[in-house]
């Protein structure tokens, strides 16, 4: 499984590119951070994103893109351009057809250090050791979007056999107890009263 871990923002877009399975060392394929000024007109930063993002897609071509799931704080205007990177993110999945899964940081920190109150320095020195680098990568947006990676790799069996279940059990809720599918609007078969009456004939006459 190959996973672009996307830590979305105008500023510092971090991007990191891990390979692996659940269960065995991982390799890292690629790390950075897409920039745009800050000084930039809206459109025009939006459009850098996209195109460095494009760029990595063309680079590594990844099965999957996690991208950090943007949540509320205090300063809006930081969730407005986290938010607005994270779906240049999504839209460059989506055009290519490339599934898109998205973590929590909370979640992205109990699956790589196994607290989702660990600071960034405990996920850069676990994002380090986990995949065998000789330093924390820089800046630590390049850290969190290998963190997304390593998070989505080991979370994606256990989503999917989740995900297969509840399919089957919506499969299973449109079928009958035979397993015969329900008609819509299909009404029971009409009742009888009971066995038809034989014909009476009429005794002490001759035709």
């Amino acid at each position: 499984m190959r996973v672009l871990g996307v830590d979305p923002g105008l500023t510092r877009c971090g991007v990191g590119v891990v390979e692996g399975v659940a269960g065995r060392p991982l390799t890292m394929l690629g790390v950075g951070v897409v920039r745009t000024p800050a000084d930039a007109e809206l459109g025009d930063r939006l459009v850098a994103v996209e195109q460095g993002i494009e760029a990595w897609l063309d680079e590594y071509s990844p099965g999957y893109v996690a991208v950090e799931r943007v949540f509320a704080q205090h300063n809006v205007r930081t969730v407005m351009g986290t938010a607005q990177a994270s779906a240049i993110a999504m839209l460059c999945a989506a055009r290519r057809g490339i599934p898109v899964a998205l973590h929590t940081p909370s979640e992205v920190k109990a699956a790589v250090t196994g607290s989702g109150r660990a600071e960034k320095a405990q996920v850069g020195a676990m994002v380090t050791r986990l995949l065998r680098l000789d330093a924390p990568p820089k800046p630590a947006d390049a850290a969190d979007a290998l963190a997304l990676a390593i998070c989505h790799i080991w979370r994606a069996p256990a989503q999917n056999r989740l995900q297969q279940a509840v399919a089957a059990h919506r499969t299973s809720g449109a079928t009958g107890t035979s397993g015969t599918p329900r008609t819509p609007g299909a009404s029971a078969a009409p009742r009888t009263s009971g066995a038809p009456r034989a014909p009476r004939t009429l005794k002490g006459r001759t035709a």
